[in-house]
C-alpha cells in the first residue's frame, strides 16, 4: 500500500477521504454492505465475479498479467430452429395407461423409451462465446492486490501494485449502451501497456481477425449437436447460430499497434475498451439477423460517450430496480474479512450482514441475467464457460427454471419476470402441435426440458423425461405475475397461455381404476421413483404434484376467464371437473404421499420433494385451513433431511419458512452458506468462493431460492392475509427491510423489528381493497382510529384461497397436531395510493 494509503489510517477524516481516492484495499471499500471482495485473483471459473446485463454476460477473474474476462451472450445456443416430438407416442398412449394401472412399471417404462422419448433431438445446450484475454507483460509479481464487485452499482475492479505503481481495473457490462466496458488506468502516466486477443474453446472453429490497429473481431457460429441418448442414424440439428465478438480499444496517449490476431497497446496513460457481441438469432422460429452489423452498431453508439457518462447511465439503469429494496440485518467484525474466508466461517460465527449479501447478490443476479425483450435465465443464468455445459445449462422445467423466478415479484423485480412470460407465451405456441400429435389432446403441453428453440417433446430417457406437466407448472406464472400488480390488461395477454395449459388438462386426464379420480397419465414423480421400482423406472401416474399442478391451473384459468368475461363454457367444464381430481393423502408414515399408492420411504433422502409444490411455491396447505396436511409436509421434510444439493436446500429454506420454522429455516441457510469448490473444502451442496450455489456445479436457482426463501421468512402474503415476520429465526432478533411486496398490489414500504418483535411497518396499497395483517404482535395504526379485527374470510379477491378437496388419512397414520404461535389478524380498507403505518405495542 503506498504511503498516502498508510497516513490516512493515521490522520483525520479529510485526509483519509483523500487516501480513498489513491488507496486500492482501503478499510471502508471493504467494509461495504453490498461488495463481494476478495484479496486474491480467481484460481478458477467459480471463484471470477459475475457481470451482466441480460443479453451479455462475462466473468471477471482479475488476473493481474494474464486477465481472462470469460464471455457470453443470452442467444448463442447450439443448434437452430427445430422440433422434437414423437408422434408414436399417441398410438400407444392406451396401452402404456394399461399398463401402468396393471402394475407393470417397468414394460410402461420400456414402452416409453420406445415410443414418447424423442428420436430427434434431446435440446441444445447453452455456449460460451469464448474469452477475451488481456496480458500485461511483468505483472506476475505484484501486492496490495484486492479486487470486488459493487453489486450496488454493478461494477467489477480489480486494483493491484507492480514495482510501486498502482493499476486499477474497472469492468461492467452496460445495460443502457449493450457493450462490456473496461477502463484500464494506472498512477503514473505512460505505464498501460498490454497485449489482447480472443478463443474459444475446441472444437469450435473461429476467426480471430484485426481491422486496423484498434478492432479485434472473432466470428463463429454455433455446433451442430446430435446430442446423447438418440438412435445412431438420428441427424444431428445445424448450428445455425452466428456470432461476432467485437473488441475496439481506445487509449489516452501510448500507441496502438495489431497483428493478424491480437491487438496492443504500447505506454498509455489510461485504455478504455469496448467489447461487443451479437447474434443472428431473431427468435425461436427466426435466424436471418446481420450479427457483424448489429455488433459493429453497439460499439459506434456507446463509443461517443465519456466514460463517465457510461458508467452514470449503466449505474442509473440498474440501480432503478436494484435500489428498490434494502435489507438491514445487523453488521458484525466478519465484515472485516474478504467474502470466501465470510463463507467459510458462516456456521462458525455470526455475521448476518452475510445473509443479507447473498439475499441482494440474489437479486444482483436476475436483474444482469433476465431483462425485459432478451432470454430467460436459463440453468446457469446468463454464465457458461463451456460449449457442452452440465445439463446443457437449458431450462430445466420441473423446478429449476421455475426457482430462477420465485423471488421476481416478492423481492419488486416484476420486469424481470418479463423474459419468462414471453417464454411460456412461446411454450404455448410451439406445444400445441406436441400436444396434438403425441398425445392427441387440445391445448398445449411441455416436458421437463426445454431450450432456446421451444422444443416440447419429452428428452433424456423415461427416467427424466416422461412428465407431461412441465408447461403446467410453468403456467402458475403468469398468474403469479398478475397477483401483485392487477393488472388485467397483463392478464388479457397471457389468458391463451393459461387456456391452452387447462386445455391439455382436461383433454388429457383420464380416470384411474381403484377412486376414478381423473389424473394425469403416464407421467412420473420428477426425477424419483418408489424404492420397491426396478432402478431407474420413475414412471408412474397420478402422481401428488401433478394432482396439485392440475389443480391449481384450472382454478387459476377459471379466475382469470371470470375476471376477463372469456370462455364461460369453459369455465362451466372446468368446475365440473375440480371435484372429480384426486385429493392429497397422508400416508402411513404420517407424510405427504408423494404418489397414488403409500409408497414414501421415511429414509428416502432424494433432493425433489416434488409432493410439497402444495405448500411451496402453491398455497394450497394452510396450517389454519388443513393442519392435517401441514403436519405431513412438515414431517416429509424431517425425513428427507436436511443436507442435499445447493439448489435443494435453498428450496429447503422456502419450505421451512412457509411451515412457518424461521430457526430451521435458517439452518438450511446455514448448511448453504459453507465454502465449496477449493481443495480442502467439504464435498456436496454449499457455495462457491464467488458466492455462486454449487449443485455441485454450478447451478443459479439455488442462489434464486435463497433470495425467495429470506423474503418468505419476513413477508408471506398466499395465505388469506400479509402475516409480517412469520419466520424470523433468534439470530435476526433486530432489524429493517424496505420495499418487499405483497399480493394485491400491497408494497411493505419499509418493516423494522427489535428483540424479534415488530415495532413498525408501513405498506403501500396500489390497488386499495382490504389489507388483511396477521402479526405475532398485537399492532395499532399510527393515525388516529382503532385497527379492527378480522373475521370471516378476506373480501380483498387477492386473497380468495381455493379450498381443496378433503386428504385422505391412512388408517395407520398417526397425527400429532401442530403447534403453532397464536397470531393477530386485522382488516384494514384501503384507497389506491394509501399509506397505511403500524405500530407494535
Amino acid at each position: 500500500m503506498n504511503k498516502l494509503s498508510q497516513l490516512g489510517k493515521l490522520c483525520t477524516i479529510s485526509i483519509c477521504m483523500i487516501a480513498l481516492l489513491f488507496s486500492g484495499c482501503s478499510e471502508a471499500e471493504k467494509q461495504s454492505n453490498l461488495k463481494l471482495w476478495y484479496d486474491a485473483p480467481a484460481a478458477d471459473w467459480n471463484e471470477a465475479l459475475p457481470i451482466g446485463n441480460g443479453r451479455l454476460g462475462a466473468m471477471v477473474f482479475g488476473i493481474p498479467d494474464h486477465e481472462n474476462i470469460q464471455l457470453n451472450e443470452g442467444s448463442l445456443w447450439s443448434g437452430g430452429p427445430s422440433r422434437n416430438d414423437n408422434p408414436n407416442a399417441k398410438e400407444s398412449l392406451g396401452k402404456i395407461r394399461e399398463l401402468l394401472f396393471d402394475g407393470k412399471y417397468k414394460e410402461a417404462h420400456n414402452l416409453a423409451n420406445a415410443k414418447f422419448i424423442t428420436k430427434i433431438s434431446n435440446g441444445m445446450p447453452y455456449e460460451t462465446v469464448g474469452n477475451l484475454r488481456l496480458n500485461f507483460a511483468g505483472h506476475k509479481e505484484f501486492s496490495n492486490y484486492y479486487r470486488d464487485l459493487d453489486i450496488e452499482n454493478a461494477i467489477a475492479k480489480t486494483r493491484y501494485t507492480v514495482d510501486g505503481i498502482e493499476y486499477k481495473r474497472e469492468v461492467f457490462t452496460s445495460f443502457a449502451d449493450q457493450v462490456i466496458v473496461i477502463k484500464l488506468t494506472a498512477s503514473e502516466k505512460g505505464k498501460i501497456s498490454f497485449s489482447a486477443g480472443m478463443d474459444r474453446p475446441k472444437p469450435s472453429v473461429v476467426s480471430v481477425t484485426t481491422e486496423g490497429t484498434d478492432v479485434l473481431k472473432m466470428n463463429g457460429t454455433g455446433a451442430d449437436k446430435k446430442g446423447k441418448r438418440l438412435p445412431k442414424d438420428a441427424k444431428a440439428i445445424k448450428g445455425l447460430v452466428n456470432f461476432q465478438s467485437r473488441l475496439k480499444i481506445v487509449p489516452e496517449g501510448g500507441s496502438l499497434s495489431s497483428t493478424d490476431s491480437t491487438l496492443a497497446v504500447s505506454g498509455a496513460n489510461s485504455a478504455t475498451l469496448y467489447v461487443s457481441i451479437a447474434t443472428n438469432f431473431v427468435n425461436y422460429k427466426d435466424v436471418s439477423a446481420d450479427e457483424n452489423k448489429r455488433a459493429t452498431d453497439y460499439i459506434t453508439k456507446a463509443e461517443k460517450k465519456s466514460y463517465e457518462q457510461l458508467v452514470k447511465d449503466h449505474s442509473a439503469y440498474y440501480q432503478k430496480y436494484f435500489n428498490r429494496v434494502d435489507l438491514n440485518l445487523g453488521v458484525t467484525d466478519s465484515i472485516k474479512n474478504p467474502t470466501d474466508v465470510r463463507i467459510k466461517q458462516f456456521s462458525k460465527g455470526n455475521d448476518p450482514a452475510l445473509a443479507a449479501l447473498y439475499f441482494q447478490f440474489g437479486r444482483y443476479l436476475l436483474i444482469c441475467s433476465s431483462q425485459p425483450g432478451g432470454q430467460a435465465a436459463n440453468l446457469q443464468g446468463i454464465w457458461c464457460n463451456q460449449l457442452t455445459p452440465p445439463w446443457k445449462s437449458a431450462y430445466t422445467i420441473n423446478i429449476n427454471t421455475e426457482m430462477n423466478y420465485w423471488p421476481a415479484e416478492v423481492t419488486n423485480l416484476s420486469e424481470m419476470h418479463d423474459p419468462l412470460i414471453e417464454l411460456v407465451k412461446d411454450l404455448s405456441v410451439a406445444g400445441r402441435k406436441t400436444a396434438k400429435d403425441m398425445y392427441g389432446a387440445e391445448g398445449w403441453v411441455c416436458h421437463h426440458n426445454t431450450d432456446i428453440w421451444r422444443i416440447c417433446g419429452p428428452v433424456d430417457g423415461a427416467t427424466w423425461g416422461m412428465w407431461p406437466t412441465g408447461g403446467i407448472w410453468l403456467s402458475q406464472h403468469l398468474w403469479e405475475k398478475y397477483m401483485f400488480s392487477g393488472n388485467l390488461d397483463y392478464l388479457s395477454s397471457v389468458y391463451p397461455a393459461m387456456k391452452g395449459s387447462a386445455e391439455f388438462c382436461l383433454s388429457f386426464l383420464t380416470p384411474e381404476p381403484e377412486h376414478d379420480w381423473l389424473i394425469v397419465s403416464p407421467s412420473i414423480s420428477p426425477e424419483h421413483g418408489p424404492k420397491h421400482f426396478s432402478k431407474g423406472v420413475n414412471i408412474a401416474y397420478a402422481t401428488t404434484m401433478d394432482n396439485q399442478l392440475v389443480f391449481d391451473i384450472l382454478t387459476k384459468t377459471a379466475q382469470a376467464a371470470k375476471l376477463l368475461n372469456e370462455d364461460s363454457e369453459l369455465v362451466q367444464k372446468i368446475e365440473e371437473t375440480l371435484p372429480k381430481l384426486a385429493p392429497m393423502q397422508i400416508g402411513q408414515h404420517n407424510q405427504i404421499q408423494e404418489w397414488i399408492n403409500d409408497w414414501d420411504d421415511p429414509e428416502d433422502k432424494h433432493r425433489h420433494v416434488s409432493h410439497l409444490y402444495g405448500l411451496y411455491p402453491s398455497n394450497q396447505i394452510s396450517p389454519y385451513e388443513n393442519p392435517e396436511l401441514f403436519e405431513a409436509a412438515k414431517n416429509v421434510l424431517i425425513y428427507r433431511g436436511d443436507p442435499s444439493t445447493g439448489w435443494s436446500m435453498n428450496w429447503k429454506i422456502n419450505l421451512w419458512a412457509r411451515l412457518l420454522d424461521g430457526n430451521h429455516a435458517y439452518k438450511m441457510m446455514d448448511d448453504q452458506i459453507k465454502l465449496v469448490g477449493r481443495p480442502d473444502s467439504p464435498k456436496g451442496g454449499g457455495t462457491y468462493a464467488n458466492m455462486f450455489d454449487a449443485h455441485p456445479p454450478f447451478q443459479i436457482d439455488g442462489n434464486f431460492g435463497f433470495t425467495s426463501g429470506l423474503t418468505e421468512m419476513l413477508v408471506q402474503s398466499h395465505d388469506g392475509a400479509i402475516q409480517l415476520i412469520p419466520a424470523l429465526p433468534d439470530v435476526w432478533k433486530d432489524g429493517k427491510v424496505t420495499g418487499l411486496r405483497a399480493r394485491g398490489g400491497f408494497e411493505i414500504k419499509s418493516m423494522e423489528w427489535k428483540n424479534g418483535e415488530l415495532v413498525k411497518a408501513v405498506i403501500k396499497s396500489t390497488l386499495g381493497g382490504n389489507c388483511r395483517i396477521r402479526s405475532y404482535s398485537e399492532l395499532s395504526l399510527e393515525s388516529e382510529g382503532d385497527l379492527v379485527e378480522a373475521k370471516g374470510a378476506n373480501k380483498n379477491a387477492f386473497y380468495q384461497t381455493s379450498e381443496i378437496m378433503k386428504p385422505m388419512i391412512s388408517d395407520k397414520a398417526k397425527l400429532k397436531g401442530i403447534n403453532i404461535s397464536s397470531s393477530y389478524l386485522y382488516d384494514i380498507n384501503t384507497e389506491a395510493g394509501q399509506e397505511i403505518v403500524l405500530l407494535g405495542k
